[in-house]
């Protein structure tokens, strides 16, 4: 450890133990949080957010491709992270580095193990054609707490996104376009509605894009451990110095979907359960801001 986080640290574990935060804040308390949807143009949807001075993009770009042969009838997800040099002095270009590519993993797996995107629903052709979401997320700029940020992000992105029907049929022969078309109306509908969200058939009225099928999605909420106190929404100072931490994403019902743990340090089962009580807690109010980004 160089001189300089050694004195962050004195001095943040100092004005801890008397229950205060370099920034103001409360303990569970969360920075500023900002949504906004819609922010490429060329993306199938997309979404900025900023937690503080922390900010990140994301896009998410869909393509029909070949299904994994032990889910012929599902859709693919594929999430990917990039540092962008601008963003943080520590961020140089190349490879993914090693925490970018924990940072994929874990919001992935908020994503997957929720069951956010119905994948069964983007199946054209069952061990032949299925729609393949790419999430991609950049790293605007780090002030700490990428985890909740990019995890955000992504969802915003994923409830705004478009699965581009008329752009795979444009690109088609008018022959293969009449009968892929027959096959994309009996294989989709809009999730809760029992009508196709292109008409009644491929004859009469032409294929739309439409809202790619979603369920609840879940909201993820990371905490640090300096000595023995317990932070949300670490800024960089605090992650630079904390001792462990810890992303729970919890869904709606109030329910753990993912969690994951980093840096050596450990939690107690009491400081566990204090983190999850803070994630229900914090990932309700985040809910609402992101249903209200959204239009919903």
């Amino acid at each position: 450890m160089t001189i300089v986080p050694s004195i962050k640290r004195d001095y943040i574990a100092k004005i801890a133990e008397e229950g205060k935060r370099i920034d103001g804040r409360g303990f569970d308390q969360y920075r500023k949080i900002e949504i906004e949807t819609n922010v490429v143009n060329k993306a199938e949807g997309s979404a900025r957010v900023k937690i503080g001075n922390t900010q990140v993009l994301c896009g998410i770009k869909m393509d029909i491709g070949t299904p994994f042969p032990d889910t012929p009838a599902s859709g693919v997800m594929s999430t990917a992270a990039e540092f962008v040099p601008l963003a943080s002095p520590d961020f140089e270009s190349g490879p993914p580095r090693e925490d970018a590519i924990e940072l994929a993993r874990v919001v992935d797996r908020g994503v997957r193990e929720s069951q956010v995107i119905q994948i069964e629903k983007l199946c054209i052709a069952p061990g032949e054609k299925v729609w393949l979401v790419f999430i991609d997320i950049h790293i605007l700029d780090y002030d700490g707490n990428l985890f909740d940020a990019a995890s955000l992000a992504a969802l915003a992105a994923l409830s705004t996104t478009k699965v581009p029907v008329s752009r795979f049929l444009k690109d088609l022969s008018e022959s293969d376009r009449a009968s892929w078309q027959e096959r994309l109306l009996e294989s989709y509908t809009i999730p809760g509605v029992d009508e196709v969200p292109f008409g009644a058939n491929s004859n009469s009225t032409p294929i739309k894009d439409f809202p790619l099928p979603m369920t609840e999605p879940p909201i993820s909420c990371t905490a640090v451990k300096i000595n023995d106190c317990i932070m949300f929404d670490p800024c960089f100072d605090e992650e630079v110095i904390a001792d462990v931490r810890l992303t729970v994403a919890t869904d709606h019902k109030g329910d753990i979907r993912a969690m994951q743990k980093g840096l050596s340090g450990s939690f107690s089962k009491e400081e566990i359960q204090k983190v999850i009580k803070g994630a229900l807690d914090n990932g309700q109010e985040i809910r609402k801001k992101l249903y209200h980004s959204i239009g919903k």
